[in-house]
């Protein structure tokens, strides 16, 4: 479900396969233990392997877009498909996150 790497000061995470409430739980563990770990101060987020996306992952993007501000970070996706791209527009997610090519 995440794969990631780092580069210079960002942290690059894969998300592949459904992102749902059963999903959510596991992934925010990982992301904020990657983000402790790394000292990131930019959390890149590719959307491309994504299927799927619920309201759970809305709540998972948001929290991350918190933690990431408490430490004068960002968030930014790339590469959301048609749907997911739809429902992070209808959530107003890209006031919050930066959508990149």
């Amino acid at each position: 479900m995440l794969s990631y790497e780092v580069k210079k000061n960002g942290l690059v995470v894969r998300l592949t396969g459904e992102l749902d409430h059963s999903a959510a739980e596991g992934l925010r563990r990982e992301l904020d233990r990657l983000i402790a770990e790394t000292g990131a101060k930019q959390l890149l987020l590719d959307l491309s392997g994504l299927t799927f996306m619920d309201s759970s992952g809305i709540g998972l993007i948001i929290g991350r877009y918190k933690k990431m501000a408490r430490r004068g970070g960002s968030v930014a996706v790339i590469a959301a498909n048609r749907r997911i791209d739809k429902l992070f527009d209808m959530a107003g997610l890209y006031q919050l996150v930066e959508r990149r090519a």
